[in-house]
């Protein structure tokens, strides 16, 4: 085995949060399309379809280095929101925390020197840039036009694809 076992316990868990994320935003996008949201709807959908591609990520890296791969339980995902703003602002808090896990995930392959986890796990430190910031500029919007006028995020959207 080319990871020790530890490291293959965190990864499992981080599995468990990928598939929680790509289920959170599978309720974020119903939560959308019940308010004929489309195009916000569309956006949350594809990150469901980008967070489960993370989780498979992470078990073929699993599989590669001979770790076992154990998915833990699901919990359900949120799926009541007081409006759009609030959806948003919780896609927002959920990346932030993903983003906490996957520098954790780092650090811990930096202290058992596992450089090929390392190198595993620097796309996944980027990409949390880009999952934030996205997440960030979405709620900026949403705050700026307020729950009222809130298809001018569609417009923004359908403007900025």
């Amino acid at each position: 085995m080319l990871i020790a076992e530890p490291l293959v316990d965190a990864i499992n868990a981080e599995i468990g949060r990928e598939i929680e994320s790509s289920h959170q935003y599978l309720a974020i996008a119903a939560f959308m399309e019940d308010r004929a949201l489309r195009l916000l709807a569309k956006l949350f959908y594809d990150q469901s379809d980008e967070e489960r591609s993370h989780a498979l990520k992470f078990v073929h890296y699993l599989s590669d280095v001979g770790g076992q791969v154990r998915i833990p339980q699901i919990p359900a995902p949120k799926s009541d929101f007081a409006g759009v703003e609030e959806a948003i602002a919780h896609a927002v808090d959920w990346e932030l925390a993903v983003t906490r896990h996957i520098n954790d995930l780092m650090a811990m392959a930096i202290t058992q020197k596992d450089y090929a986890a390392q190198d595993f796990l620097r796309w996944f430190v980027s990409e949390q840039i880009e999952e934030v910031r996205k997440m960030q500029d979405l709620l900026k919007i949403a705050k700026s036009v307020g729950e009222r006028n809130i298809a001018m995020v569609e417009a923004y959207l359908a403007h900025n694809a």
